[in-house]
């Protein structure tokens, strides 16, 4: 058996080895299990939605970084430069001109707020606002971006307006004191500015009469409404329907972004999306839709298609290290299939082994019998007792081996009934004389 491992079994599993080390090489490494994500700041959805993944994926093992900005033009900018691998952005305020980033998935619905002092009318179209304070947001915001393409189309500006780049916070004081007319903020209908604004009874939210005309000119924008009381019916907030615009909060990434981090974030976010919201139907989001720039292939596989066969099987990194590993499979099958074809002969081979073993103590003992002196036949029979004794406590095979077993015992048995026979005729043949 020892030559046979040698001569056969050694090798092969040597150039298995060998194989395994050169195909290896053209698998890609395992990845960096970190990823940092450029929100906005603290006070804004984008950084608690951010908190929301951090959480998730260090249930994951992920190291995540959270980078607080003044906005999308920011994080776009940290995503360009290398600086952060994915960020939240307004929808719209991309476009298609950069190569180097990815979209991933649109996340959830973020209307554009118009409140307004409200001095006894109601304010309905954009054009009422000229001559007005107006705060558009912070430089740098998807806010202000958005702000300038609404107010611009309106023929808007500083020439005939104030406009301030206020903060969403610093301008909710400045409307609240009196210090300008009107507050653009985009921002979720669960913010906390914007129910302290619907609910202060100086201020009123503008409803868009013509929404449905915002809608039709721009894709990034959709018209939607929000039904009296619907963000709080014991305070009836609103206090009656309002036709807003809404853009989506974008996820991108980096194009060097490794596919296998971007397959597992757009999990956390169908975990943390795919709720009913105020506006949002459940399993509405995330989606492909109203995405600026080219989207990931991985983020459309996963978001047609879901979780592979292997994920749904195995926690993620391990279906994701056998997905890796693919590439295997073909020399894996090549070089195991004539292994499998020795696997029975070598079963066959061990179980039988443990029987042939002790056919060369019997051959000895054989040997031995043929003397005629009496001490050499009652030794022979006393190696014979303990050789079958031992055979019977250290030779365990199994049931189709037994037939062999028995036959090692009957040759024992045959050994002995020779010996005996002939010591009983040397001491006949010395009673006789």
């Amino acid at each position: 058996m020892n030559n046979s491992f040698f001569k056969i079994w050694l090798p092969l599993f040597s150039i298995i080895f060998i194989a395994f080390y050169a195909i290896s090489s053209y698998i890609e490494p395992p990845i960096q299990k970190q990823i940092t994500i450029a929100t906005g700041s603290k006070s804004g959805n984008y950084y608690k939605t951010a908190l929301k993944y951090k959480k998730l994926l260090e249930k994951e093992k992920v190291k995540v970084t959270i980078l607080n900005t003044k906005g999308s033009v920011e994080n776009i900018k940290l995503v360009e430069q290398g600086k952060a691998d994915v960020a939240f952005v307004q929808s719209g305020i991309m476009g298609n001109k950069n190569q180097n980033i990815y979209s991933l998935a649109s996340l959830y619905y973020e209307p554009l707020w118009i409140f307004y002092k409200n001095e006894g009318y109601d304010i309905n179209y954009i054009i009422q606002l000229i001559s007005k304070k107006i705060s558009i947001g912070s430089q740098g915001s998807g806010t202000q971006n958005l702000s300038k393409t609404i107010l611009d189309v309106n023929k808007i500006d500083s020439t005939n307006s104030t406009i301030y780049n206020y903060s969403n916070t610093k301008g909710k004081q400045a409307l609240l004191d009196g210090q300008i007319d009107a507050l653009f903020i985009v921002s979720s209908a669960k913010s906390d500015t914007v129910r302290q604004l619907l609910s202060n009874p100086k201020i009123k939210a503008m409803s868009f009469k013509r929404a449905q005309a915002y809608d039709s000119k721009y894709s990034f924008l959709n018209k939607i409404t929000l039904y009296e009381g619907t963000i709080d019916l014991y305070m009836n907030l609103p206090d009656e329907d309002k036709q807003l615009l809404t853009t989506t909060a974008n996820l991108i990434a980096s194009k060097n972004m490794n596919e296998e981090l971007i397959r597992l974030l757009l999990k956390q976010a169908q975990k943390v999306h795919s709720n009913k919201g105020i506006f949002e139907k459940e399993f509405q989001f995330p989606n492909l839709n109203n995405l600026d720039s080219p989207i990931h292939p991985e983020a459309v596989r996963y978001l047609t298609n879901g979780d592979t066969w292997l994920e749904k099987i195995f926690p993620f990194w391990i279906a994701s290290n056998i997905d890796r590993l693919k590439i295997l499979i073909i020399p894996i099958l090549t070089l195991l299939l004539p292994l499998f074809k020795g696997v029975f002969p070598l079963y066959a081979f061990t179980m039988r082994s443990k029987i042939y073993r002790w056919y060369e103590d019997l051959h000895e003992i054989d040997i031995q019998i043929l003397s005629d002196k009496k001490d050499d036949l009652t030794n022979a029979l006393d190696k014979l007792e303990k050789l079958r004794l031992e055979v019977h406590n250290h030779t365990k095979v199994p049931l189709s081996y037994r037939g062999e077993y028995y036959d090692l015992i009957s040759h024992i048995d045959l050994i002995r009934i020779l010996a005996e026979k002939k010591l009983n005729e040397i001491i006949c043949n010395k009673e006789n004389r």
